[in-house]
This record gives C-alpha cells, sequence and structure tokens, in this order.
C-alpha cells in the first residue's frame, strides 16, 4: 500500500512492502514497529536503529514525539488522494461544482435528490469499486442540480455524476 505523509508542509512518499520492509522517497528500510503495552508509546527499529516514539490522532492528523521534537503528520492512501481530489478540493464556492467519477464502478445509492440544499462534507453518492464501497461527499455547500446517474448504473471513469451549485 502506497501513502502520502505531511509533515511540515513537505511530502513524503511512503509504500509498506511487507512486515519488515517499507520504502520511504524511493530508500528501502528494513523495520520494526510496536506499540509498548496500551500506552500511545511505539517501539521503532530502522535499519538496526533503536527509537521510542508518542504516537496520538488529533482530528484528522497525528501528533509525534520523536527524539525531543513534536510533529504533526497527515497520512492519506494513493486511493483516498485520488478521491479527495476527484471530490474538487479547493472548490470554488461561487462556481458550479461538477462530481466526476474518480474512478469506474456501480452506482450503489444516491441519498440525495435534484433541487435539495446539501452542506460541506454531505454524503452524495456511494460508489462500489473493486467491491469496495466509496462515498463521494460534497466539496461545498449547495443545491444539487443536474443529478444524471441512479443507483444501479455503472459509471466510467470521470464520468460527471451530478453538479452542486
Amino acid at each position: 500500500m502506497r501513502y502520502i505523509t505531511s509533515i511540515a508542509e513537505k511530502e513524503y512518499q511512503l509504500e509498506i512492502l511487507d512486515d519488515r520492509h517499507i520504502v520511504l522517497d524511493g530508500e528501502t528500510y528494513a523495520v520494526d514497529f510496536n506499540a509498548i503495552d496500551d500506552q500511545p508509546v511505539f517501539s521503532l527499529l530502522i535499519d538496526g536503529k533503536s527509537f521510542e516514539a508518542y504516537v496520538y490522532p488529533i482530528l484528522d492528523s497525528w501528533q509525534v514525539l520523536l527524539q525531543g521534537h513534536s510533529y504533526t503528520s497527515q497520512v492519506v492512501d494513493e486511493r483516498e488522494r485520488h478521491l479527495r481530489t476527484a471530490a474538487g478540493s479547493g472548490v470554488s464556492e461561487r462556481e458550479e461544482f461538477h462530481l466526476k467519477s474518480p474512478m469506474p464502478g456501480l452506482v450503489v445509492a444516491i441519498p440525495v435528490d435534484e433541487g435539495i440544499h446539501v452542506e460541506k462534507g454531505e454524503v452524495l453518492l456511494i460508489l462500489e469499486s473493486m467491491k469496495m464501497q466509496n462515498e463521494l461527499r460534497s466539496p461545498r455547500s449547495g443545491k444539487i442540480t443536474r443529478l444524471q446517474v441512479k443507483p444501479g448504473d455503472s459509471v466510467e471513469q470521470n464520468q460527471t455524476i451530478l453538479s452542486v451549485v
């Protein structure tokens, strides 16, 4: 699985190869990462060097205390990042937004109707792809217009599903 980790506005590409190996920005490392009891304390071995880290969640990020330094980190997998991009991060509040399918799939449910008002973050459509259900959310508040699919429809990647104005 590949992840994008942001720390202090810098992005790192992370791929988990197996239980003991990762690739970080193109470099392969042998790792051992274990929780210590029921605490937010982790033992981390990287290429034979030992570290102790305190890791705990804060809202949509992670706080990490490592070697006396505190870091705030956000971690998303490639699939989630693709979904966020397709859902329109940075969408204008004034212009019409067209929700496009981030991947080919099957429309499972549409919990909204044309003409209703939705809030930012509200689920607009549930799309099944590769046996996983993905909730596509509204990137802004507005009114649903041009609902172009119904439950049971197959959609292609980048196909316009609906609009929000």
